[in-house]
């Protein structure tokens, strides 16, 4: 398949939705000479700051020296943002060259993969083609029955739980505890971000089972990162916990230079100083986003620009986010599972309207003289960041 031709095929296996299970990813692995068989990996569960703790992890192995391979997701902008080799995304041509091995893997087994089972597969393959000496892996959605826990880590890492994805996860914490905590395996060490009393027993507990070493972060790092936010310097020292757990040493003025480069799209960036995007999508993150808010802004209010998954606990965030709201413009998302933006509600008191255009949304902003925040959705962050009246 050419590249083109490759990108539709992994979209249409969207409409086989979420399927959580490790049946298929395992078959289809094995059919593609096992590559999750020989990384070493560092898997990352959690509900919140898994893409900046792997931002965090990959710019330290990469600082000492080692060859690095980086999955995450949702991309923003482009598909290659997800698979990531030594800080530089996977080629249109390998790309195209894997997904059409994939497919006819998938078609000679009568198999019907969904898009993050391809996705996986199509990143663990490019890490074990590329050599990568450490691989840091995020999941997808919950960790148990992820694409992803079809790997043996390292380490296994696990960042702050929060209610989100109930519909698959559970409608406790404890009960989204137990799927996150499906990444710990039998004798492999744990991290964790500190946990309510519930989560870390879950945590706790299942460790023992499987006789595996779990620690807490117990203070956060104390130098400097290149992501804005306190709960940044949190998400810090669980990385470097990480990397003393599974003996990978280095440095610490190494640590202290890649944590003070390390930036990943969407988390509190100040495109401008009064124009900020933040890809929080839940209450627990709506939350560290008004904390982080005043620790830069103050008691300064922001123009407040939304827009949510239908999933999502959207009327939970607009309350969390109404005292730094000066007014909530309700934007569309070009995404079948958006909310309507005629449908969202913001707190009494506070003004609002319903936007027809996120570009001329976009422009409005950059040219105003106030301090606007666009927030409520990763999806919503990556139609922002690649709008044309937006240059990068």
């Amino acid at each position: 398949m050419t590249y083109d031709a490759s990108l539709a095929w992994l979209d249409s296996t969207q409409h086989f939705g979420i399927r959580l299970g490790l049946e298929t990813t395992q078959r289809l692995a094995e059919a593609l000479g096992s590559p999750q068989a020989t990384g070493k990996f560092l898997h990352v569960a959690g509900t919140n700051g898994k893409g900046s703790v792997c931002a965090m992890l990959d710019a330290i192995l990469r600082g000492g020296g080692y060859r690095t391979g980086l999955y995450t997701s949702p991309h923003l902008i482009d598909f290659s943002e997800r698979i990531v080799v030594d800080g530089r995304t996977i080629s249109p041509s390998d790309i195209a060259a894997g997904l059409t091995r994939i497919r006819a893997v998938a078609d000679d087994l009568s198999l019907s993969p969904t898009y993050f089972e391809v996705a996986t597969l199509l990143a663990l393959d490019w890490f074990a083609k590329a050599g990568c000496d450490y691989v840091v892996l995020e999941t997808g959605l919950g960790g148990r029955l992820d694409a992803t826990n079809i790997v043996t880590p390292i380490v296994s890492i696990l960042t702050p739980i929060g209610m989100d994805h109930c519909e698959w996860l559970g409608r406790s914490l404890d009960l989204i505890a137990l799927e996150k905590a499906g990444i710990i395996k039998a004798g492999c060490p744990v991290v964790s971000s500190p946990q309510e009393p519930e989560v870390a027993r879950v945590y706790t507990h299942r460790a023992e089972e499987l006789h595996s070493s779990i620690d807490f972060v117990s203070s956060s790092y104390s130098g400097r990162v290149g992501l804005i936010g306190h709960h940044q310097l949190w998400n810090a020292a669980l990385a470097i916990l990480a990397l003393q757990k599974a003996q990978i040493a280095i440095a610490d003025d190494v640590i202290a230079s890649a944590l003070s480069g390390a930036t990943l799209p969407a988390r509190f960036q100040c495109v401008t100083e009064k124009f900020v995007v933040d890809g929080s999508h839940n209450p627990p993150a709506a939350e560290v986003l008004v904390r982080t808010w005043r620790d830069h802004f103050g008691e300064q209010k922001a123009c407040i620009f939304f827009g949510a998954m239908r999933d999502k606990d959207h009327g939970a965030m607009l309350e969390i986010l109404a005292p730094i709201a000066s007014e909530f413009v309700f934007l569309p998302i070009a995404n079948e599972r958006a909310c309507d933006p005629k449908l969202l509600a913001a707190p009494a008191g506070i003004p609002t309207r319903v936007a027809q255009s996120l570009n001329d949304e976009v422009a409005k902003a950059l040219a105003s003289d106030s301090l606007s925040l666009f927030t409520g959705s990763l999806f919503l962050a990556g139609e922002v960041l690649s709008s044309r009246r937006l240059a990068i």
